[in-house]
């Protein structure tokens, strides 16, 4: 993979956790680690989250 295309969220491994080690699909690149045209086109959305805060995927 280009270092270029790479996402800079997940640092290309497509996934992300949080503070707790909580684990969940990156969603900028939509968990394939690559950041390209079709990522920069989707539109965002509203992710749902418990009474922790935690993302509800």
């Amino acid at each position: 993979m280009a270092r270029d295309q790479e996402c800079k969220a997940c640092e290309g491994e497509g996934i992300l956790a949080d503070d707790e080690g909580w684990q969940y699909q990156c969603s900028v690149c939509g968990g394939d680690g690559t950041y390209d045209i079709e990522d920069i086109s989707r539109p965002a959305r509203v992710m749902s989250v418990d009474e922790n805060n935690r993302l509800l995927d």
